[in-house]
């Protein structure tokens, strides 16, 4: 990879010389590296898309450039730094938003955002406030983006049809493990209505669809050295679809007690500390732009979220385990009853959750 990497640079205008590029995080669905250059010149980040995932690559890099022109004039207005506070895509020499290389791989290049920090994990109530500011703060900048989006990713949140997708898996059977789990799966069936009701309620446009994120786990997101929220990174996933997901999926993510895949289920619940911690963060930037749809459905999108997440990693249990990785040949049944534990959770404190939503907003409103 060194030498494909030192013919890739190249293509990219990087501002002084390159000294060393070198792999960063986990690599679980592109491959990042960091571009160091000169003194006095900056750094950029370099990654290979993944395209067997994001199978349009060119279009998933208009919709960030879209999205990363617009905040950078929000930002700018309001006296923000537009090179802190979003990504700088760079352009290939060509002037294309990426570069594919002889094997029909595409690569990509940001400006290296400096003196950063990020988290894992949502350690505190105090840092999950400050995530979902900084996810309430994202769909706000973006609340007025007249441009749309292309779809990149059909299907992603779309509950009819992670169902089509689940009856034709349940009807195939491909692997032959239907009948190990015919507990796990009447957990879906006795869900399907209610999930479907409000998978119609953003069909009919009762609950709108804005710029949304869709990947919103806490390091997605830099800090500066104050701790203050300072950008919103790894825009691959940026769609058209309901604020909700990223509000449920950041409640899914931040405030499990437990890990997506604990093998103790004891251990898995929902931290309502943190739930409320990253609500009453969320809203403080989020208030001023949602509809009353969207603030009576806050804990159920959380509910559905997780839901979903139940469903996939049965489904591709079921299937044989073709998308998710895995570590041992039960890992995707073990996320399946972990997150299940999680989302029961959530039912039993769902009243609470509304309650805690509610008092939130009011809260909000009175400031």
């Amino acid at each position: 990879m060194v030498s494909t990497l030192s013919t890739i640079s190249p293509h990219f205008p990087f501002a002084g010389k390159v000294e060393e590029i070198c792999p960063v995080g986990e690599g679980l669905i592109n491959d990042t590296y960091l571009v160091r250059t000169g003194k006095g010149c900056p750094n950029y980040i370099l990654q290979r898309k993944n395209r067997h995932i994001f199978t349009n690559v060119p279009a998933m890099m208009d919709n960030i450039h879209k999205v990363t022109n617009h905040l950078k004039k929000k930002i700018a207005a309001s006296g923000g730094d537009p090179l802190r506070e979003t990504l700088t895509i760079i352009p290939a020499r060509d002037g294309r938003l990426y570069h594919r290389d002889e094997e029909g791989e595409f690569w990509t290049a940001c400006l290296f955002i400096e003196d950063t920090v990020s988290h894992d994990t949502a350690r505190s109530p105090e840092l999950a406030h400050q995530g979902g500011k900084g996810i309430g703060r994202f769909q706000r900048l973006l609340a007025d983006m007249p441009e749309t989006l292309e779809e990149t990713l059909p299907g992603f949140h779309d509950m009819r049809y992670r169902f089509r997708q689940w009856d034709e898996m349940l009807a195939e059977d491909p692997a032959g493990r239907k009948n190990r789990v015919k507990e796990e799966i009447e957990w879906i069936e006795c869900r399907r209505e209610e999930m479907l009701a409000f998978k119609s309620k953003v069909e009919t446009g009762e609950i709108p669809t804005r710029i949304t994120h869709n990947d919103t786990k806490i390091s997605n997101i830099l800090f500066d050295r104050s701790g203050e929220i300072l950008c919103v990174i790894d825009l691959d996933t940026v769609l058209s679809s309901t604020c909700l997901n990223d509000y449920g999926d950041a409640i899914r993510s931040y405030a499990n007690t437990g890990l997506e895949d604990d093998q103790e289920l004891d251990r898995v619940a929902l931290n309502m500390e943190i739930f409320e911690a990253y609500t009453r963060g969320y809203l403080s930037e989020a208030l001023s732009f949602l509809s009353t749809a969207e603030r009576e459905n806050l804990a159920f999108a959380a509910r559905y979220i997780t839901f979903e997440q139940v469903l996939r990693f049965l489904m591709d249990y079921i299937g044989g385990d073709t998308y998710y990785k895995i570590k041992y040949p039960e890992h995707n049944l073990t996320r399946t009853r972990a997150q299940y534990k999680l989302l029961r959770s959530m039912e039993e404190q769902y009243e609470e959750m509304r309650r805690i939503t509610a008092h939130v907003i009011c809260d909000q409103k009175l400031r």
